[in-house]
């Protein structure tokens, strides 16, 4: 399977991107914490290039903790420091501050030993759309800036923010890359809602998250649907789940598009439970 989906904005962005870090001192990634890998933007790590970056693990009261924390280590391992946060606990904003704080500190100390007036820090927050740049941007600045959606590409354009008077921000759009090589990739990133649904059919997505809960969460679909590992085919998955939530068409027939509806919702709100779709000892090379 190849996605492809890159839209014209989207190409001057990353031109944009590439123009802009010369004016920053690091860059800050956001990825989503259910799929930290798969939410990384590949085309994004080729034009950071050498640049001191730190990754902020989006949404972690939807992931799995323990999990989260094996990503944290897995990108301290590659000298990469990373933060998992909620972004609306006051204590975890506070957290990405002081850690970028700590990754300018640096070029902080070569401008003062060079006779450079200090400044504030210079940063760029980069990401997949719809990994919830706006709304970090938004609580760091402690005011409402830059426009939030629920919807992916909802930033067209980049500003400069300040962050109190410890380091300004360049937004900018979230950027997708070309096409996902990779099939599971794009299942990942459509299951937590970072692409379009219409991209990717929604019964295999639903599918490709229900087996892969099957093998690592078999409890949460247990105790949101009465599915046990007894059963194993799909079809019969969502004939019992259509039949247990009333998803039923004209005669009694199950429903399989609003199944898949009913199942979506219930992983991205975390009436799932806390998931995460990919694991470092697994998806990581």
């Amino acid at each position: 399977m190849t996605i492809q989906w890159f839209p014209g904005h989207m190409a001057k962005a990353k031109r944009e991107v590439e123009e802009k870090l010369k004016l920053v001192d690091f860059v800050i990634e956001l990825v989503d914490a259910r799929a930290p890998l798969s939410s990384q933007n590949p085309m994004l790590q080729q034009v950071i290039q050498q640049k001191s970056k730190m990754i902020v693990m989006m949404k972690k009261d939807l992931a799995d903790q323990q999990v989260t924390e094996q990503w944290i280590d897995y990108f301290q391992q590659q000298n990469i420091s990373a933060i998992a946060i909620n972004v609306n606990e006051r204590n975890d904003i506070q957290a990405v501050i002081q850690l970028a704080k700590e990754q300018a500190k640096k070029k902080m100390e070569k401008l003062k030993a060079k006779g450079i007036q200090p400044r504030a820090a210079r940063a760029i927050i980069v990401g997949i759309p719809n990994v919830g740049k706006s709304t970090l941007i938004n609580r760091l600045a402690n005011k409402k800036i830059a426009k939030t959606g629920n919807k992916p590409g909802v930033t067209k354009q980049q500003q400069w923010i300040k962050v109190k008077k410890d380091f300004e921000l360049l937004d900018t759009p979230g950027i997708l890359w070309p096409k996902f090589e990779d099939e599971e990739v794009g299942y990942r990133l459509a299951a937590i809602g970072t692409i379009k649904d219409q991209l990717l059919s929604l019964q295999d997505v639903v599918a490709f998250a229900i087996h892969y809960m099957q093998i690592h969460y078999p409890e949460n679909l247990e105790k949101r649907y009465s599915i046990d590992n007894e059963m194993q085919d799909m079809w019969d998955i969502f004939v019992y789940i259509g039949k247990q939530r009333g998803a039923l068409q004209s005669g009694g027939k199950v429903d399989f598009s609003k199944v898949s509806d009913i199942v979506i919702q219930d992983l991205r709100s975390g009436k799932l439970g806390k998931i995460s779709l990919e694991a470092p000892e697994t998806e990581a090379f």
